[in-house]
């Protein structure tokens, strides 16, 4: 590594903090959820999970969370962290970059997935679209190279100010980003406690196989939680 790197690497990362401390903060928010989830390879999983996010400037979005699964077989750790950028100001369009992280360490098992994705994500219904490039490590494997479509879509048939109740359903979540033969359908709920408190609910149904006598329900499940905005 050249001298000329060392001393313009660290003067690069000073200009790029200060550039963003500079900017406001125009929303931030931190949510903690309990998930009972159930599948035919797992049984019953109880899952905790901590997502947190702020914006800057209306146009960036920073978003991360943990989840922490356990089970009579196994435990699991699941992460993602994600860049949102939203150029316009009156077109609800985003063009985003999302890193997951999925393991299961009793079996030596870790994946690694970077989905570059774009999104329109209006008050009544959105979709979103892009491309998983995992990376899937089993024991001392070498690790798998596979490239998915990921895409995801929701309508919300009440959203007002104190409720919303909506449908979704595709293959990308925060912290899953699926096969394309792998979908999943979820019923959600927002209330709006007060200015800060919400509490939402979640209610998924996973299946595997994409056509005729392959396709089969897979598990389900129920999630719950508030979130803190300020």
């Amino acid at each position: 590594m050249s001298k000329k790197f060392i001393l313009i690497f660290p003067l690069f990362l000073v200009l790029c903090f200060f550039n963003v401390y500079s900017m406001e903060i125009t929303e931030k928010d931190v949510s903690g959820f309990y998930s009972g989830v159930y599948t035919r390879s797992n049984d019953f999983v109880n899952e905790v999970s901590a997502i947190g996010s702020f914006e800057l400037e209306e146009k960036y979005l920073f978003r991360g969370g943990l989840a922490l699964g356990r089970s009579l077989s196994s435990n699991d750790i699941n992460t993602f962290l994600n860049v949102n950028y939203s150029p316009f100001e009156n077109i609800p369009l985003a063009f985003a970059v999302s890193y997951i992280y999925n393991g299961l360490p009793k079996f030596k098992t870790h994946a690694n997935s970077i989905i570059p994705f774009v999104s329109y994500n209006a008050e009544r219904a959105g979709i979103l679209l892009g491309c998983n490039f995992r990376f899937t490590r089993f024991f001392q494997e070498s690790a798998q190279f596979e490239s998915v479509i990921s895409f995801y879509g929701y309508f919300n048939i009440i959203n007002n100010e104190t409720l919303c109740i909506g449908i979704g359903g595709g293959n990308f979540r925060d912290f899953h980003a699926e096969n394309f033969g792998a979908y999943s359908l979820n019923f959600y709920g927002k209330v709006q406690i007060d200015d800060n408190w919400q509490v939402i609910s979640d209610v998924e149904l996973k299946q595997s196989g994409g056509d005729g006598l392959s396709t089969t329900l897979y598990g389900i499940t129920f999630c719950t939680g508030v979130k803190y905005s300020w």
